[in-house]
This record gives C-alpha cells, structure tokens and sequence, in this order.
C-alpha cells in the first residue's frame, strides 16, 4: 500500500505573517534583507530570528546560482548557430583570429618574461661579481 499525501492546501484566510512573507518573497532577497538589517537596528531579537528563519527556510541562498545558470547559458549561445550563413561565417572567423591573437599575445608575453628574467639574472651575476672584486683577499687581511 502506497501513502500519497495530498499537497497542503493554502489557507483561505491567512495571517499577517504568511501575507508579509508572501509579500518580502514577491519583492525578492533585497527585501529580506533589508527587514533583517531593520530588525536588528530597531530590536536585535527580531533581525536575529529574520537572519535564522531565513538560512533555515534557505531563502537566503535560494536565488544566489540561479544568475549564473543564466550566465551560463548566454554563454553557451556564442557558440550556437544562427541560421544567417553569412553571419556565422564571419563569426567563425572573428573566433578563430581573436583566438590566434591571443595565442600570440601568450607567447609575446613569454617571451617578455624570459628576456626579464634573462635581464635580472645577469644583473645579478654582474653584481656578484662586482661584489667578489671589492672583498679583501686573504693576503691583504694579513
């Protein structure tokens, strides 16, 4: 025998705290937010109990990846078709030479580090050695 539970029906009549969590839910996270943070300047028990029953409820990481889903998915449409042949060609080629581009740009900024690196090491060598020319030799020591 399976149990099936019959969804919990919405109250005709509800009270004044479902209407005001009805209501900061159509307004978004900001208004909780803001109903926590006024909570605590007017009387700390309120904010702390807003803070708690919204990580409790998870209304306060509810809609945090949902931008990035979106994000996503605008990002995924560069890559599709658009029917227009003309337009994805050259898009197609625009991809492929701002690819090249930075693949050179990658290069030219290797090679920039090892001329730096080549610069910096004689430095330094050249300093070393200027360094051994100014140390007293054992025979002078004496």
């Amino acid at each position: 025998m399976t149990m099936m539970s019959d969804p919990i029906a919405a109250p005709s009549n509800p009270g004044w705290l479902t209407r005001a969590e009805r209501w900061l839910d159509d307004k978004g996270k900001g208004a909780w937010i803001a109903a926590m943070v006024l909570g605590f300047i007017f009387f700390w028990p309120v904010g702390l109990a807003l803070l708690f029953y919204m990580i409790w409820s998870k209304r306060m990481f509810s809609k945090s990846c949902s931008h990035q889903k979106s994000w996503s998915r605008h990002g995924m449409r560069a890559m599709s078709t658009t029917g227009n042949s003309a337009f994805d060609t050259y898009k197609a080629d625009t991809l492929a030479r701002l690819e090249q581009e930075q693949i050179d740009f990658e290069a030219f900024l290797e090679r920039l580090r090892e001329a730096k690196d080549k610069s910096e090491f004689d430095q330094f060598m050249d300093d070393r050695a200027t360094a051994g020319d100014q140390r007293p030799s054992k025979d002078d020591a004496a």
